[in-house]
């Protein structure tokens, strides 16, 4: 439970940045609940993150307060489109809840935001730029 407050830690640290939480929504095998409990964490704790619903393309771009999750059955994601968004929103601080088996271009080598890829699984891929952290 060591991550919960890591993650509290983090978002009361970054309350006067620009922050944007992405949720992969490429499968419905997810874990909902503990999705849900770390979208309302950042729904309580800074109010004006934006929540970004994300497979192979954008879904959904919203405020956090509008946080129904709509996951697909299809399994693909690429975090790309993502990344790039964030760097024209200018996006201080970048939270990602994904298994990280996603597609990257591959002349992305790093992004000039900070990126945070939350992993809701018990294993713990290595990351190509930013931090990874496990909160299964």
């Amino acid at each position: 439970m060591r991550w919960h407050k890591t993650i509290l830690s983090m978002i009361q640290q970054r309350q006067d940045k620009k922050v944007a939480l992405v949720v992969d929504t490429s499968t419905n095998e997810a874990p909902s609940l503990l999705i849900n409990n770390i979208v309302k964490l950042f729904e309580q704790l800074k109010p004006d993150t934006i929540l970004v619903q994300a497979d192979f393309k954008i879904r959904s771009i919203t405020p956090i307060q509008n946080n129904t999750i709509k996951y697909q059955t299809h399994g693909k994601s690429s975090y790309t489109l993502v990344l790039e968004w964030a760097e024209e929103e200018k996006i201080d601080t970048l939270f990602y809840i994904t298994d990280v088996t996603g597609y990257f271009a591959e002349d992305m080598d790093n992004v000039d935001f900070e990126l945070f890829w939350l992993v809701p699984d018990a294993f713990l891929p290595r990351v190509p730029f930013g931090k990874a952290i496990k909160i299964a």
